[in-house]
């Protein structure tokens, strides 16, 4: 995914801490660093862009289309049991969370957990919300594993995903709950916590096809300096099992894409 510099520090600027810890994780998989990882963006190139562009220099072009993936799950992609409720702990989540080979257009890097503090809604209807922002779906979960997910080829799209354990009871009210806060919160909230704010403008549900026991794709769009920046989260469950995959639009109000083989073949290892 190609990132302007500019466009991004703008929309991740006034983002409350829990966000800008979202979205930079995201930024930095994009943006590069050493060995096989994608080049940074040429910000000679953007900038001289940006002096030709009448327009907001944070406004930025829609990213391209993406690499075409494959239409059905690995064969050799095996489950791990967790579908019939066990109660995966941190060394078999490790195991079981996408790896790199699990699907062929994405490679999977180690990603850091969560910062300790994170947001708080205004509204207490949208906590099951913020709670996925921070990266700690709730109810609590008794373990967790965090990854980030790369196109093998270009480095685009930038996923993020962290897979909890809660119990199968546990897992349904998550489900449940987050899906009641997406309707209640359709207008939108205010995040608050670690000195930092973040407002949400608006709160909607995708569709998306169904994997494991249960799915539910969301789209929360939040608003820096009158920049809109969508964020797409998509969550299967599988048993007490709950994944979850998040990306960001860094460039556009497009609604970013997660490929649905990401969520199936999950929950083919997770079964």
């Amino acid at each position: 995914m190609r990132t302007r510099t500019t466009g991004t520090s703008r929309r991740t600027s006034a983002a409350g801490a829990a966000l800008a810890a979202l979205v930079l994780g995201l930024t930095t998989a994009c943006g590069g660093g050493d060995g096989d990882k994608p080049a940074k963006p040429d910000t000679t190139a953007d900038a001289t862009a940006e002096a030709n562009d009448p327009k907001d220099p944070g406004q930025v072009s829609e990213p391209p289309p993406l690499e075409e993936q494959p239409k059905t799950v690995d064969p050799k992609v095996k489950g791990v049991g967790a579908g019939g409720g066990k109660e995966l702990t941190e060394t078999e989540l490790a195991a079981a969370v996408l790896a790199t080979g699990d699907v062929s257009t994405f490679k999977v890097d180690p990603m850091d957990g969560p910062p300790a503090q994170g947001e708080n809604a205004d509204d207490p209807a949208c906590a099951p919300l913020t709670a996925m922002i921070n990266g700690k779906p709730e109810p609590v979960a008794s373990a967790a594993v965090y990854r980030q997910l790369l196109g093998a080829k270009t480095g685009r799209p930038a996923i993020s995903e962290f897979l909890t354990t809660h119990g199968t009871q546990g897992a349904v009210s998550l489900l449940s709950r987050l899906g009641d806060a997406v309707k209640a919160c359709e207008d939108g909230f205010k995040g608050s916590g670690a000195g930092s704010s973040s407002t949400y403008s608006d709160v909607k549900r995708i569709d998306v096809p169904k994997a494991g026991d249960d799915t539910l794709a969301y789209q929360v769009t939040g608003d820096f300096e009158g920049d809109p920046v969508p964020l797409v989260f998509h969550v299967v469950r599988v048993g007490g099992t709950v994944a979850t995959f998040y990306t960001a639009n860094l460039e556009g109000t497009a609604t970013p894409e997660i490929p649905s083989i990401l969520l199936a073949t999950q929950a083919a290892k997770l079964k």
